[in-house]
């Protein structure tokens, strides 16, 4: 990565943004009261909820 040149321009480099994003559509779903998955159950959901999401 050419990261001074992305600084430069205003660009964000760190991946924070990214991971809040990430977590947002996962959480608000699977972490509700009382919801237990099991992890094939939690990724079919996960990739619904990001499908919807983004309008795919």
């Amino acid at each position: 990565m050419r990261y001074p040149e992305f600084r430069a321009a205003g660009l964000c480099v760190s991946s924070g943004v990214l991971e809040a994003g990430c977590k947002h559509p996962v959480g608000q779903r699977l972490k509700q009261a009382s919801m237990h998955w099991t992890v094939a159950g939690a990724n079919a959901i996960a990739a619904l909820r990001c499908c919807k999401l983004s309008h795919r």
